[in-house]
C-alpha cells in the first residue's frame, strides 16, 4: 500500500501546532525534520529542542484526502503555507528489512561488536557480540559519542566491576560493559522508554538478569568501579559532584556527548576529583577519562 506524505518548511510557524494539526486531519505519523543541517548541541533534560529552520512531515494512508488537508492548512495557517508544501507518494516498503539493509555489524575497539539481530561480524575467534533490535534501534554505535565509549570499553573491560551507566538510551553501553565481565550495572535514565530500551535489549543479549534500570531518584547510594556518562555536557557539569561522588577512590569515569570545543571546561570541571588522561577526538566530538584520586576534592 502507497502512503501520501506532505512535507511543510515551518518557517515563524509553532511546529507543535502543526503536529497536532496534521494528527487531527488522520496523519498516521508527524515528524520534526532539521530543514538547515543545524547541530542541536545543549538541549535540558526533559526538553524538546528544534531547529530554528525546522521541516513538518506528515504521512497519510493511500486513501485520505490530501487536497481537503491541504485546504484546512490553508484556512488555518494562512495560504502562505502552501508555497512551502511540497507533497510525494511513497511505496510502502518492508522497513524493518530496510533498516536492516543500512545497519551492518560495526567494531569498536578489536574485538568489541554491535550487530543487527541475527547477523554476525566476520571471522573473529575473540568476538563479544551485542545484538541490538532493529525496532529499538536509537544508541546503535553509529554517533561519535557512542563509538568512543564502546573503544573505550573494549580497551578497559570492566571485568568483575559495579558500573554506572548514567543516561543509558538503549542500554548498549551498559550491555557492552555487562558482556565484557561487568558484576552489575545500574543503568540510570530520565526517560521510561530508555529504561524499557535497555531492558528489553539485555534480554535480548542475556544480560538481564545483571542490568538494574532505574530513574535518578532511585539509583542505590553505593559506589561504582566504572561510571560511565555519554550525555552531554550542560548536564555533564552540572552533575559533576554528584557523579563524582558515586565513583570509589581509583574508580574511573568516561564521560562523552561533548563538543570538542566544550571538552576543557568538562576536563577541568572534573578534574577537582579525578586524575584525567588526555582527551579522546571523534568527528568533533570528545570522550574524556579520568581515575578518581584518593582526596575527595582538590
Amino acid at each position: 500500500m502507497p502512503w501520501q506524505q506532505l512535507s511543510l518548511e515551518a518557517g515563524d510557524l509553532d511546529v507543535e501546532a502543526l503536529s497536532e494539526f496534521f494528527s487531527d486531519q488522520g496523519a498516521v505519523s508527524v515528524t520534526f525534520i532539521d530543514a538547515a543541517d543545524q547541530p542541536l548541541y545543549e538541549p535540558d533534560p526533559g526538553t524538546t529542542p528544534l531547529w530554528s529552520s525546522t521541516r513538518v512531515t506528515a504521512l497519510f494512508e493511500s486513501a485520505a484526502d490530501v487536497a481537503s488537508v491541504k485546504q484546512q492548512l490553508a484556512t488555518s495557517f494562512g495560504t502562505a503555507t502552501l508555497e512551502r508544501l511540497t507533497d510525494s507518494t511513497i511505496d510502502d516498503q518492508d522497513w524493518e528489512r530496510v533498516w536492516l539493509d543500512q545497519f551492518r555489524p560495526m567494531r569498536f575497539g578489536n574485538h568489541l561488536w554491535v550487530c543487527p539481530a541475527g547477523m554476525r561480524p566476520p571471522d573473529d575467534d575473540q568476538a563479544v557480540i551485542i545484538d541490538l533490535d532493529p525496532g529499538l534501534a536509537f544508541g546503535t554505535g553509529t554517533h561519535p559519542t557512542t563509538a568512543l565509549c564502546l573503544a573505550w570499553l573494549d580497551a578497559h573491560p570492566p571485568r568483575d566491576a559495579a558500573v554506572i551507566d548514567y543516561g543509558c538510551g538503549s542500554g548498549i553501553l551498559a550491555i557492552a560493559a555487562l558482556k565484557l565481565g561487568a558484576e552489575a550495572v545500574w543503568a540510570v535514565d530520565i526517560d521510561p522508554q530508555a529504561l524499557w530500551a535497555s531492558n528489553e535489549n539485555a534480554e535480548r543479549n542475556q544480560v538481564a538478569e545483571r542490568l538494574h534500570t532505574m530513574l535518578p531518584d532511585a539509583l542505590p547510594a553505593q559506589l561504582c568501579d566504572l561510571l560511565l556518562a555519554n550525555i552531554l555536557a550542560n548536564p555533564l557539569l552540572e552533575l559533576a559532584p554528584q557523579l563524582a561522588a558515586r565513583v570509589r577512590p581509583g574508580g574511573a569515569v568516561v564521560l562523552s556527548g561533548i563538543l570538542e570545543d566544550q571538552a576543557d571546561c568538562v576536563h577541568a570541571a572534573y578534574a577537582r576529583w579525578f586524575d584525567m588522561a588526555p582527551v579522546q577526538l571523534n568527528d568533533g566530538w570528545a570522550c574524556l577519562q579520568g581515575i578518581r584520586s584518593d582526596s575527595s576534592e582538590r
